[in-house]
């Protein structure tokens, strides 16, 4: 009952109502709502704060931004779910706070649209290279199995597209990625999909935010290739899986494709089922089914592999012993 007096109270003050009814339309930073409001930072910050403090809001760190959200967690989950629908859109003041963030909302997609056009012809020539996006999608969700699926964590998120591949198949689906840029791509992207039940945020795939078993399925779809520790990023996708989720890897078979490294920072040529079955085993999983798509003409192109691997019911707990046990 405390608690529940507590939202209340956080949202009968009208400035925080507002906000309340914005962030039930996404996500926004503090300069964001300070452009829609009209008021200063610091009295920003301060509703943020109190709303945060109430379990009505949540503060996700984003480098040098902090992006906030409704709950979507916790006691305020649910109050805070209603409020979108109760704010009425023909009141005349949040009239003008809706068409003011569709200002910004607007400002947010030019810029990201900006960076992926910088970066869509490095990606295009190496799309090139192998199978068409369609048919690995496909596969990947054949290999993944029908679901439902609770939390789905996509690692390094790019696009958003893998979220949007599963999420008819998921409760929830979070993206994480390093690069901020990316993310509001992939934030643009599941806005425009409609796909509220997904989101993003910024984290290292070797330092996951996420509890030890909170996941029922991990995709990660050409990341590893990227890393300079791709066992350690497989051992972390382990830990938060759940006893019985799926771990989805996507990545290339060994190539000799030097460019790759050169012009487009790959760290590693590919992967070859051993040394990802040992992996995936020394994380505590089970690797349950390879597949490999090989390109029409494979002289010169890269062959996609998928890897899947499944946390078994009783190993869950016992997994980062075996991994020290390796290490030693």
């Amino acid at each position: 009952m405390d608690s529940l007096i507590t939202q209340l109270k956080a949202l009968a003050e009208p400035t925080r109502l507002r906000i309340a009814a914005l962030l039930a339309r996404g996500e926004l930073t503090v300069s964001e709502l300070v452009a829609i409001l009209g008021q200063s930072q610091p009295r920003i910050s301060r509703h943020l704060k109190l709303l945060a403090e109430a379990g009505l809001a949540e503060r996700q760190p984003e480098g040098a931004f902090v992006f906030y959200r409704l709950s979507r967690d916790g006691e305020g989950r649910r109050l805070a779910a209603l409020v979108g629908d109760l704010a009425s859109p023909d009141d005349p003041v949040l009239k003008r706070d809706l068409d003011r963030l569709e200002a910004v909302k607007r400002a947010r997609a030019r810029a990201a649209e900006a960076y992926f056009e910088r970066a869509a012809a490095d990606w295009a020539q190496i799309r090139d290279l192998h199978l068409s996006e369609d048919e690995v999608e496909a596969a990947m969700r054949e290999a993944a199995g029908k679901g439902p699926f609770g939390l789905m964590i996509d690692v390094g998120v790019g696009t958003g597209r893998i979220l949007e591949v599963f999420a008819d198949r998921i409760e929830r689906g979070v993206g994480i990625d390093v690069n901020h840029s990316m993310l509001n791509v992939a934030r643009l992207n599941l806005e425009r999909a409609g796909l509220s039940n997904c989101s993003v945020r910024q984290a290292d795939v070797c330092a996951l935010p996420f509890d030890d078993g909170s996941a029922d399925l991990v995709t990660v779809h050409q990341v590893l290739h990227y890393l300079d520790d791709p066992e350690l990023a497989i051992a972390e996708c382990a830990r938060v899986l759940k006893p019985g989720g799926v771990l989805l890897i996507a990545d290339f078979a060994p190539h000799q494709l030097e460019f790759l490294k050169t012009t487009h920072a790959h760290r590693r040529l590919g992967f070859s089922d051993a040394e990802m079955g040992d992996w995936v085993e020394a994380a505590g999983l089970g690797l349950a089914r390879r597949a490999a798509l090989h390109p029409e003409e494979p002289a010169g192109r890269l062959t996609v592999k998928i890897w899947t691997a499944k946390k078994s019911a009783n190993n869950g707990a016992d997994a980062p012993d075996r991994r020290r046990e390796r290490a030693r």
